[in-house]
């Protein structure tokens, strides 16, 4: 089985903004609010190993009804949440983006879908060096795991964090993380991550 290797790993940060986030917010999930400490954990291991960070933000439009099958499944999309430019719509303080890393918006749940991200991959830390991307964030059962299913399809090998992932349910991401895990890609916690990288670092040094 493979394992992580920091010089050919990226870090996707999914949707992690405050509309998904925030008390009280249009699609608030508490689980994503309760795991911030593991996500912080795995973007300030990544960031120690020089492994690219890379956000999403999912965004919807005020002019016209750019995603409609989303708002069909979930009305309430139609007047609230993650509108472009809106304060919703931005990753959360806990999480923000630094000078320097990659912010991708797209408006389906698959981050590769009509976005930048494949090109970004596929040259962010020279051409064709990253071959796995780490997944943490929110909704593990749905823009999590579309863009794991989306980067598999593209043959990188996935390590999707269960501890820094939130979904909203338990039974939610239970399953996911079986399926993942047992198809797409491996599921491993943020202690079993953080171990990798550190050992692939190590490994680079002697």
């Amino acid at each position: 089985m493979w394992r992580v290797d920091p010089q050919k790993a990226a870090l996707l940060i999914i949707d992690m903004q405050n509309d998904f986030v925030l008390e009280g917010h249009p699609m608030e999930v508490p689980m994503a609010r309760r795991r911030i400490p593991r996500m912080q954990e795995v973007i300030d291991e990544c960031r120690t190993a020089g492994i690219p960070v890379i956000y999403t933000e999912h965004i919807l439009l005020d002019t016209f009804n750019v995603s409609p099958l989303e708002s069909t499944y979930n009305p309430a999309l139609l007047v609230a949440g993650m509108r472009k430019g809106s304060f919703g719509s931005q990753v959360i303080d806990d999480l923000k983006p630094r000078p320097g890393d990659t912010v991708i918006r797209k408006h389906r749940y698959d981050a590769f879908h009509n976005t930048q991200l494949e090109t970004v991959l596929a040259t962010v830390s020279g051409p064709r060096q990253v071959d796995t991307v780490i997944i943490i964030g929110t909704l593990t059962e749905v823009c999590c795991d579309s863009t794991a299913r989306g980067a598999y399809m593209r043959d990188y090998q996935v390590a999707f964090v269960s501890d820094a992932t939130g979904a909203l349910s338990d039974e939610a991401q239970t399953a996911t993380e079986k399926n993942i895990g047992t198809f797409f890609g491996r599921a491993l916690s943020t202690g079993e991550l953080v171990a990798e990288i550190r050992d692939g670092r190590k490994g680079q040094e002697e």
